[in-house]
């Protein structure tokens, strides 16, 4: 016959994989979420960029999986399963800290990277009338993140047009500077690299918050699931 506290913990930990299993559908939103805010800019530097999200959106797959065995393991009262539904959220556990600390260790490199790569991609636009893929990628990222060039509009020697843009734009705390091209009247102050560095700053702080969130669940969801197993293999030993 079930214990009281048995069915107390079973239960408990039913409910709660209820909620890691929608966790995981929203870090499979997010992820969908920041892969679709950089593929603005994931012409300059494609694998680091698009990787992390990429990663966020497998993380929050395999614990939707995970999850769905934790709540078959725990209405099912199978020892074995929930001992390896502890185990894999161990595993999970020790992956995101370990993706964690690279993240941190790489970030100066990567923000570097990224910077020389935008100037060599800019040098690629002028040195070639015809090159479409470079004239595309800046002509889209200017116009989407509203900046010129990789630092400023200097960086061009003839400013392009997607620098260029309609209205006034409130920066009361400098001069504008004026393009007059295509019905344009107005240049975007600010380089691409810095406004690119805001967006993965932005992006940094959601994926932040997304892992920290599920590091807590996961240590929870890791109690109760030896707490289970342990009660189901003492009343096993005491029949």
């Amino acid at each position: 016959m079930e214990s009281c506290g048995m069915s107390f913990i079973k239960y408990l930990l039913f409910i709660f994989n209820l909620f890691f299993a929608m966790s995981g559908l929203g870090i499979i939103i997010a992820g969908a979420l920041v892969l679709a805010d950089v593929s603005d800019f994931s012409h300059f530097v494609t694998s680091d960029l698009v990787g992390p999200p990429i990663v966020l959106i497998v993380m929050g797959a395999i614990i939707f999986l995970v999850a769905s065995l934790g709540c078959y393991g725990a209405i099912r009262e199978n020892y074995k399963m929930l001992v390896a539904f502890a185990v894999f959220l161990i595993i999970i556990f020790i992956v995101e800290f370990a993706v964690g600390i690279t993240a941190a260790v790489y970030k100066a490199d990567f923000q570097e990277t990224l910077k020389k790569s935008m100037k060599k991609s800019l040098e690629q636009y002028e040195s070639s009338s015809n090159n479409n893929i470079e004239k595309a990628a800046w002509d889209n990222v200017q116009q989407k993140v509203k900046c010129c060039g990789v630092n400023g509009k200097s960086d061009w020697s003839s400013t392009p047009m997607s620098c260029c843009y309609k209205d006034k734009m409130d920066e009361s705390d400098q001069p504008e500077e004026f393009c007059v091209s295509g019905g344009r009247n107005y240049i975007y102050k600010e380089g691409c690299y810095k406004r690119l560095q805001m967006k993965i700053e932005s992006n940094t702080k959601i994926l932040i918050g997304v892992g920290i969130g599920i590091a807590f669940v996961q240590v929870v969801g890791m109690f109760l699931a030896f707490w289970l197993a342990y009660t189901i293999k003492k009343e096993d030993e005491s029949k």
